[in-house]
């Protein structure tokens, strides 16, 4: 097996662990606490939020300028000058974060500025390991880095909470494993940087000064920077802590981790497309990209569809096998249909996204990530400030943003490209998840919650199988097979 299968499956088997972690402790341990776990879920995302200000996408041209630097024998050096670049722009990002009171007195009121010992330390930690991973990407070792990333993070959340809550220990416990959890990653980076090559600091500046490298540099990590505007999820979280309250960040982390199973089919979408996508651009073949298109975004709308269902068939049920605090989320189940309906749409465009940022054109796809970004801050603040609609407002917001993010790069695709994922028979699978969606809710309850919690999912699953029996719509039987089965296990 080689290098890139090896990695690959690791990667793929690391990320379905960390995705069941975080979506078991989500529905089963941090209900318990809302209020808490809404602390956890507020600082990391608030990190992250304004970790681009201090990386400024340096870490996208550790990958863009490596085999460059690497024929001139000068990889230590652009990995030393960036790491150098990022403390100076985070003391810089430091000095402006506590001059802005002055200039702006309420921030002082912000719940960022109350908590500033912890996300200030964890945004310099989080800096850091951005260079890290994407330089150590350059080697095709994905795997640590994913452990790195998807499941530390879960186990800081998961261990600081059982701390607090479980064995009653104080939050400065609890914060503080939270916090050296993350230490241990920037730890691990390096030690594990150091295995794939000795790091040898070189801060000498004269081979990025030659030729005006460091222009080039620059302009590609600012495009780079500029690409990270569009973390939604980041941003709600932020706004939610700010304006509403911890408490309801941990309730929207919860139904986060209930909507994202529906986007299980689209994990590792992009890794496999991208080899097919480049190469039907660079051969100008816009008629087999729109097939692979169309036919990639049924199966995962198709997919979702069958997921989403479920889940909402299932959801009033679920709740009453959740810890004390179940009911809270039963209130706010318009949330589920909601944003679960805008992540469906985010589905049915597929890969629309990486056709962009793989072709030419890739600058469009940062102005559109701004304007997701801005939609999503500017639709939020109306919600909050002007309805009382809380958590549900935060979730109508993100559909809109959402939803018009992806219009425009279908459009955009069509006008360009000749392509576009959407397909009649989208309507049928929209169709047949909707009749079966109705009949489970009025057929009768049984006493019983758990029998209602299988039965009903079941009956939607029965219902979607017959309809699409006949109007095969989704090649079911090539999936349900002792061949399929096997060939997951293979890797050549």
């Amino acid at each position: 097996m080689s290098v890139v299968a090896r990695q690959g499956f690791k990667y793929s088997i690391i990320g379905y662990i960390g995705f069941l972690l975080g979506t078991v402790s989500a529905i089963f341990i941090f209900p318990n606490d809302f209020e808490f776990y809404g602390k956890l879920r507020y600082i990391l995302p608030a990190a992250e939020m304004l970790v681009p200000f201090v990386v400024l996408g340096i870490s996208y041209s550790n990958v863009k300028f490596f085999h460059r630097v690497e024929k001139d024998g000068k990889k230590q050096n652009m990995l030393s000058l960036s790491l150098l670049t990022v403390f100076v722009n985070f003391l810089v990002f430091t000095a402006v974060f506590f001059i802005l009171p002055y200039f702006y007195p309420k921030f002082r009121h912000s719940e960022a500025w109350k908590i500033k010992e912890m996300i200030l330390p964890l945004i310099l930690i989080l800096s850091f390991c951005a260079i890290f991973n994407k330089y150590t990407s350059n080697y095709k070792r994905i795997v640590v880095s994913n452990i790195f990333d998807n499941l530390l993070p879960k186990i800081a959340n998961l261990g600081a909470f059982c701390l607090f809550y479980y064995f009653a220990l104080s939050q400065k416990i609890a914060f503080a494993f939270f916090f050296g959890t993350f230490a241990f990653m920037l730890f691990g980076y390096i030690y594990y940087t150091n295995r794939l090559e000795k790091i040898q600091l070189d801060f000498n500046t004269d081979y990025f000064k030659k030729n005006n490298l460091w222009k080039d540099f620059f302009n590609y990590s600012f495009f780079g920077f500029l690409g990270t505007f569009g973390n939604y999820l980041a941003i709600n979280s932020f706004m939610i802590g700010e304006f509403m309250g911890m408490e309801e960040v941990g309730i929207y982390s919860v139904l986060y981790a209930l909507i994202s199973l529906i986007s299980i089919p689209q994990l590792g979408l992009f890794n496999i497309s991208a080899p097919i996508i480049n190469k039907t651009l660079a051969d100008g073949d816009m008629e087999e990209l729109d097939r692979f298109h169309k036919k990639t975004s049924l199966s995962l709308y198709f997919l979702g569809a069958v997921l989403f269902s479920c889940i909402m068939v299932g959801f009033p049920y679920l709740t009453q096998f959740m810890p004390k605090n179940g009911t809270m989320l039963r209130e706010y189940e318009p949330v589920v249909w909601i944003w679960g309906s805008a992540v469906l749409i985010d589905l049915a465009t597929g890969f629309n996204g990486n056709i962009i940022s793989l072709s030419k054109y890739y600058r469009f796809n940062i102005l559109v990530m701004l304007l997701l970004a801005g939609l999503t801050i500017g639709l939020n603040y109306y919600f909050i400030k002007n309805t009382e609609l809380k958590l549900i407002g935060i979730a109508l917001s993100t559909a809109i943003s959402l939803s018009i993010y992806n219009v425009i790069k279908i459009i955009f695709n069509y006008i360009v490209f000749k392509v576009s994922p959407l397909s009649i028979e989208m309507i049928f699978v929209s169709i047949i998840c909707t009749l079966a969606i109705t009949v489970a809710i009025v057929l009768p309850n049984f006493s019983s919650n758990l029998i209602n919690l299988v039965y009903k999912p079941f009956v939607v699953l029965l219902l979607i199988y017959i309809g699409n029996y006949f109007t095969k719509i989704f090649p079911i039987e090539d999936y349900l097979n002792m061949r399929f089965i096997k060939s997951v296990f293979k890797f050549k």
